[in-house]
Order: structure tokens, then sequence, then C-alpha cells
């Protein structure tokens, strides 16, 4: 038998994708906001942990889209929630459950396969 379990092969993107070098530009909070994709000449980002990813080649977090409302925000505890309501797309997580957790982790992870890493949120 195996020592250790393999990593599961779920958070892979069906296409390949050709990701930057992450970058770690500083933005606040406010300027992150203005990446909300209202605005065709800045792309549109989304936070999770503080690591802002660039989601501007999908369709689903633009304005109308399904995941708008994560745009220009750290959207953590939204994620690790599962909630699409506006209040609870903000940073705090560190007070959710262990699941919550896991789940938040689980979305940094395929966040982080198919989307360029732009930047950090700074205070």
């Amino acid at each position: 038998m195996p020592d250790h379990v393999e990593e599961p092969k779920r958070f892979e993107p069906k296409e390949p994708v050709q990701l930057d070098s992450p970058k770690d530009d500083p933005f606040t909070l406010e300027e992150l906001s203005k990446h909300d994709g209202t605005d065709p000449s800045r792309p549109t980002y989304v936070a999770i942990k503080g690591t802002i990813f660039d989601v501007s080649k999908k369709d689903a977090y633009a304005p109308g889209g399904q995941y708008h409302v994560f745009a220009g925000k750290d959207a953590s505890r939204a994620l690790a929630k599962s909630s699409l309501k506006k209040e609870d797309c903000r940073p705090e997580w560190e007070d959710l459950d262990d699941k919550e957790k896991t789940v938040l982790e689980e979305w940094f992870t395929f966040f982080s396969k198919r989307y360029n890493i732009v930047g950090k949120v700074v205070s």
C-alpha cells in the first residue's frame, strides 16, 4: 500500500491553462473595488485570503454574471460559506469552522490553477 494518498485531480482545469508568474503588487480594498468589472478599461479581480486573481476572461464575474458579486472584493468568507450574498463578500475568514476553512482552501486551489495572481491586499 502507498504511504500517501494522491491529491485528487478534481481541481485541475479541463483545458490546460498557461499562467504567468505570480505578482505581489499591493492593492488596498478600495483599489480592489475599482476592479469589479464595471469599467471596461480595468481588469476584473477577485481576492481570496488576500491574494488577488485576475478573472477578467471569465464572463461569470462580469456585470450580470452569476459570480459578479465577488468581483472587486476579497470574497473569502462568501466562498468559504458557499454564499452569493453581498454581505458575505468580505475578507474575514479566520473565525470560520474547520469545514468552511477547508472549502475556502479548495476554492483557493481552484482559482490558483486557473487565474493569474496579480497582487496582494494590503491594509
